[in-house]
C-alpha cells in the first residue's frame, strides 16, 4: 500500500468510541436494565439505541482487528504479545481497581446493599472477596470490570490471532477480490452458522470472559474479519465505490430487522431462522455502509486527528464513571427529562476531556490509561530532521 498511512481507520475508531460514549448515557435513560437508572424514562430513545446497538460493538472489533494487521508486521510475534499485555493489561487492572469502583458502590448504595462510605465500600472491595448477590454487578465474585469487558476481550483475541496470522494473511488476499453481494453474503455465513449453532445453547451475553461463548464466536468474527479486510487498496476502493448501495441495503435492513422481530416468532424453526437472517444482515451491512463512507470521507489528514488517537483511551477508561456518578447525584435534584441529560451528558464529555488532558502531560500515569510512556528528548541530527520515506511512514504511527 502507497499510502503513509489510513486516516479513515483513526478518524473511525475515535468516532465508534465517540457512539460508545453517548451509547453509555443513553443506557441511564432508555428503560433497559443498565447499572443505574434515571426516574426520567425515555422510550423515544429505544429505536435510536437499538440502531446503533446492533453494530457498535463488533464495528470496534473489527477496527481493532485492522489495527493488528497494521500492526503485527511491525513487530515478532512474542514482542507484540508483550506490547499488547501491556498496553491493554494495565490500564484494566488499574480500572478495576480505581475507576470502576464508584460505579460499583452506587450501583450498591441504589439496590439498597451497602451502606457505609465510598472509603468503608472500597477497602472491603480491595478485599477480592464474593459479596451478596446482585449488589451490583460482579459481586458474585467481588470485583468487576464494567465497561472495561472489552478490554480482556481484544487481549484475549489478540492472543489467538498471532499464531494464526500466517494463514490469515493468505486468505485475506482471497478476500481481498470480494464485490458486490459476496461482500454481503460470504461474510454473513459465518454470522449465520454462529446464529444457529451457537446462540440456541449459549444466549446470553455475560462479559464474564470465561463463560462468553456467543460474545466470543461474535465479537471473535467480527475481529478476525477487521484483519481479513487490512491493507487491501481494491477492497477498500470496492467497498468506497458501493457506499450508496450500501446504504440503500442498509435502510432497508434496518426496516425489516424492525419488523421482523416484531412478527416472526422465534419459537418457529423457519420464523427463527428469518429473524436471524435479518438481524445479522443488519448487522454486517451497517459495518460496510460505516466502512465505506469513512473511507470516501475521511482518509485524509484533520488536524483534530492527533489529538483523537491519543485521548481515545484515556476517555474509553473514565466516561462511564463520570456517566454514573454524575447521573446519581444529578437524580437528587429532580432537573427534569431535558436539563438532567444535559447535565449529565455535559458532564461526562467535560470530565473526560479534563481528566484526560491531565493524564496527557503526567509521565507515570500515561501507562495506566493505554498511552505510551514519553520518550527522553534526543539530539535533532540531520537525519531526524530530514527523515526518508520510510522513516516517515514509521514515525507517523497506525491506528492500535
Amino acid at each position: 500500500m502507497t499510502q503513509d498511512r489510513r486516516h479513515d481507520i483513526d478518524a473511525l475508531r475515535a468516532l465508534a468510541f465517540g457512539v460508545l460514549i453517548l451509547y453509555h448515557v443513553g443506557m441511564f435513560y432508555v428503560p433497559w436494565d443498565w447499572h443505574l437508572k434515571s426516574d426520567y424514562s425515555a422510550s423515544w430513545l429505544e429505536p435510536v439505541m437499538l440502531f446503533s446497538n446492533q453494530w457498535r460493538m463488533p464495528l470496534i472489533f473489527l477496527i481493532s482487528g485492522l489495527a493488528v494487521h497494521f500492526l503485527l508486521p511491525k513487530m515478532t510475534g512474542a514482542g507484540f504479545a508483550w506490547s499488547r499485555i501491556k498496553r491493554l493489561g494495565l490500564p484494566l487492572l488499574f480500572g478495576m481497581a480505581v475507576i470502576v469502583p464508584p460505579q460499583a458502590y452506587l450501583e450498591s448504595v441504589s439496590n439498597g446493599g451497602f451502606e457505609g462510605s465510598y472509603g468503608a465500600f472500597l477497602l472491603r472491595y480491595l478485599q477480592l472477596q464474593p459479596w451478596p448477590e446482585s449488589e451490583f454487578s460482579g459481586a458474585d465474585i467481588g470485583i468487576t470490570w464494567n465497561h472495561l469487558w472489552y478490554l480482556p476481550y481484544l487481549l484475549f483475541y489478540t492472543l489467538l490471532l498471532i499464531p494464526a496470522a500466517g494463514l490469515l494473511d493468505r486468505l485475506s488476499q482471497r478476500c481481498a477480490r470480494l464485490h458486490g453481494l459476496w461482500l454481503v453474503l460470504v461474510p454473513l455465513l459465518p454470522l449465520m452458522l454462529i446464529g444457529e449453532f451457537v446462540f440456541p445453547r449459549f444466549p446470553y451475553i455475560s462479559h464474564s470472559l470465561f463463560y462468553d461463548v456467543y460474545a466470543h464466536a461474535m465479537y471473535g468474527s467480527f475481529f478476525v474479519y477487521g484483519y481479513l479486510i487490512g491493507r487491501s487498496p481494491l477492497l477498500w476502493r470496492t467497498l468506497a465505490r458501493g457506499r450508496w448501495v450500501w446504504s440503500g441495503l442498509g435502510v432497508v435492513s434496518f426496516a425489516s430487522f424492525l419488523v421482523g422481530i416484531e412478527v416472526l416468532d422465534a419459537a418457529q424453526p423457519a420464523e427463527s431462522m428469518a429473524q436471524m437472517f435479518l438481524i445479522y444482515l443488519n448487522r454486517w451491512v451497517w459495518i460496510l455502509v460505516v466502512l465505506a463512507w469513512s473511507h470516501q470521507l475521511l482518509n485524509r489528514p484533520m488536524r483534530w486527528l492527533g489529538w483523537a488517537n491519543e485521548s481515545v483511551y484515556p476517555w474509553y477508561i473514565l466516561h462511564q464513571s463520570f456517566t454514573v456518578v454524575i447521573g446519581y447525584h444529578a437524580a437528587k435534584y429532580a432537573l427534569g427529562p431535558v436539563i438532567e441529560p444535559l447535565v449529565v451528558l455535559g458532564g461526562t464529555v467535560a470530565g473526560s476531556w479534563a481528566l484526560t488532558e491531565a493524564i496527557r502531560r503526567v509521565g507515570w500515569a500515561r501507562p495506566l490509561f493505554g498511552l505510551k510512556a514519553r520518550r527522553r528528548p534526543q539530539r535533532r541530527t540531520r537525519d531526524a530532521l530530514h527523515p526518508g520515506p520510510n522513516e516517515q511512514a514509521i514515525q507517523s504511527g497506525l491506528p492500535d
